[in-house]
């Protein structure tokens, strides 16, 4: 075994892997908690990708561009046939000098006969092929031209077959011509709805296609991509350049007797995969020579190019990362970006098995685990931030002094000082163990997760109501996002560090109601006017009533004055603020701090009004009021409340 050692700043995990599903949604968190919900969230992250992690549509959209502008550029249409013509001109010019030594009279008349040979390909052809060649090497030469344009066409219409197509015997052609007979038999059953036998149609001709299709949609997928191709070529070429290459394949294609049912097939593949482009030109900026099958070959490449384009693209209804083809994906830009694709198609699946989101009548949200994780993961940050700032030893998790132990235990952690709690540990073990076939007498290995610590905190039990203002002003500022973090972060640290405090959040716009951490991570925001601190400190009280014997405390994050009140059960707005809205609330908040409530208020802006009322509120209640940056919030409401708790 090899290992790797490096300096310890406390951020390291030594026991724990890495875990992504963690680290994936502590990515979509920013854009979760602005209001986009997990679904806009995740595909705004599969667009720009993960770094570290994979790379996004955008840049492999963006690569897929390059790809196909490279392609059209590199693609000369016209290639295939001047290929031909410069391989004829050249037989002709052998054939010529061969002549040229000649003084009889038939050397004059083959001469003449070369002399009027017609300009287009396919008549060359069809009068070289009757011609009686003098020198060997033309001959030759011809035979080797008319063997390659046989290749080149097979390879056109059938890609993978074209290699095993060579210097076919007559009764090989024969099974060829039975073999596309029996296709086109399967596939019309096939849209009649009636049985067939791909199985044994394989075992007769399975050694035709060297890729061992093992359904006849993938066979006839592979079939249609190709024969698709050759007639965008053929419907990009000029009228008089497509009634040449018409005519070469036709009559090469009679010659072998498989134009009937090479016909009927392309117009059994048109029908099946209509998607596939059939007939629509494509532009080719190239220049010079190029074999037929190999032209072929880059419009097929260009096609998926465009194909994996629209994927991408995902602009069209139901659009799931899901439609992107990562064969396609793989032929065109390699086995990286094929990995890539991969890796965000798992992202969902990952962050759904680890129980961070879930899919609700076919929305993704996040799950309270979701809510939690994200809240442990904007802790962390603040710890981090309060260890770049020399600050933050409330993070190194002591039980502080000497307690009596409680009789409850609690996992241990990485970091934890403490007394080990001996019989629950060795009982972690046995149960973890025993599943994998332990038994009494053999050694018993404890492992890091088996650890328990006894409980020596103090119980000074503290309840918290934080209010968390969700009135339109806070996002339209930017507010929203830090804010819903700081809320996240607290709900962490008191859950995980001090479980036996309560923390009550409340949201507050023109009405205030009791929420959930994993409401935070709703899609939208509350498009309302109003401030109603009046209604969140009276459902605070009365939270906060619930415990009497704890340290009690309200936090209020708030941008803006209070806007609104209550009038028996319907709240009252106006802007500005009117003298009974100001009256009430801060009788609320007197009625708070009379009942030895803490009052204290984040405040994210200044402007006059709200700086003139929350010195008042701080004169009245001997709360504690600061101005923020909005971007603190998060790790001065966790040291506070740290330094507090240990107070």
């Amino acid at each position: 075994m090899r290992f790797r050692y490096s300096r310890w700043d406390d951020s390291q995990d030594p026991f724990g892997p890495d875990d992504p599903a963690a680290e994936v949604l502590e990515a979509l968190s920013e854009d979760v908690l602005s209001g986009m919900g997990a679904e806009g969230a995740m595909e705004r992250l599969l667009r720009r990708g993960m770094q570290g992690r994979f790379g996004g549509l955008d840049a492999l959209l963006g690569r897929l561009r390059s790809a196909r502008e490279r392609e059209q550029a590199e693609t000369s249409l016209g290639g295939p046939l001047e290929e031909l013509r410069g391989r004829l001109e050249e037989i002709v010019e052998t054939e010529r000098a061969a002549l040229a030594f000649r003084a009889d009279e038939d050397a004059r008349t083959r001469e003449a006969f070369l002399d009027a040979l017609p300009p287009h390909v396919p008549g060359k052809i069809r009068e070289l092929g009757d011609y009686s060649f003098v020198d060997p090497r033309a001959q030759r030469m011809f035979d080797e031209t008319m063997e390659h344009l046989r290749e080149q066409v097979m390879g056109a219409y059938f890609r993978s077959m074209a290699e095993g197509l060579r210097n076919l015997s007559e009764e090989q052609m024969r099974r060829f011509g039975d073999m596309l007979a029996e296709l086109n038999e399967m596939i019309e059953r096939r849209g009649r709805g009636e049985p067939y036998d791909f199985e044994g149609f394989m075992q007769r001709y399975g050694d035709l296609f060297p890729d061992g299709p093992e359904t006849l949609e993938e066979l006839l997928e592979n079939m249609a991509r190709r024969m698709a191709a050759m007639s965008r070529l053929m419907s990009s070429l000029s009228p008089e350049q497509r009634a040449e290459l018409q005519a070469l394949a036709g009559q090469v294609l009679q010659d072998m007797d498989l134009a009937f049912e090479v016909d009927r097939l392309g117009a059994n593949l048109a029908s099946m995969f209509p998607d596939m482009g059939w007939d629509r030109s494509v532009p080719g900026e190239g220049e010079g020579i190029s074999p037929l099958s190999a032209t072929v070959d880059a419009i097929e490449r260009l096609h998926d190019v465009e194909e994996l384009e629209r994927q991408v693209r995902q602009d069209y209804p139901g659009a799931s990362i899901a439609d992107v083809d990562e064969d396609a994906v793989r032929r065109t830009l390699g086995e990286r970006a094929a990995i890539d694709v991969q890796r965000m198609k798992r992202i969902e699946r990952a962050l759904e098995e680890a129980g961070l989101l879930t899919r609700r009548d076919g929305r993704l949200e996040v799950t309270p685990k979701g809510a939690r994780t994200m809240g442990e993961r904007a802790l962390v940050r603040v710890f981090e931030r309060l260890r770049r700032d020399r600050e933050g030893t409330h993070e190194a998790r002591t039980a502080g002094g000497q307690a009596e132990p409680t009789g409850a235990t609690r996992p241990w952690r990485f970091g934890d000082a403490g007394q080990i709690a001996v019989q629950r540990s060795i009982y972690n073990a046995v149960v973890r163990q025993g599943g994998e076939g332990w038994t009494p007498g053999t050694s018993l290995r404890l492992h890091p997760d088996d650890l328990e610590l006894v409980e020596a905190e103090q119980r000074t039990e503290a309840a918290t109501v934080l209010l968390l203002d969700l009135s339109f002003s806070m996002p339209l500022r930017g507010h929203f996002v830090h804010a819903k973090k700081m809320a996240l972060a607290l709900h962490a640290l008191i859950e995980g560090r001090y479980p036996h405090d309560r923390l009550y959040l409340i949201g507050f716009s023109d009405y205030a109601r009791r929420m959930e951490p994993r409401e935070l991570a709703d899609e939208g925001f509350e498009r309302v006017y109003g401030t109603n601190m009046h209604h969140a400190f009276n459902l605070a009280g009365r939270l906060l009533a619930e415990h009497p014997r704890a340290t009690r405390q309200v936090i209020m994050v708030t941008d803006g004055e209070p806007t609104a009140h209550l009038e028996g059960e319907r709240s009252f707005f106006s802007w500005p603020p009117v003298p009974r809205t100001i009256e009430l609330t801060l009788a609320e908040a007197l009625r708070l701090s009379k009942a030895g409530v803490t009052l204290n208020v984040f405040m994210l802006e200044e402007s006059p009004g709200l700086i003139r009322f929350m010195e008042r509120l701080a004169q009245l209640t001997a709360g504690r009021v600061f101005l923020m940056d909005d971007r603190e919030l998060g790790a001065f409401a966790v040291r506070d409340y740290v330094a507090r708790r240990s107070r």
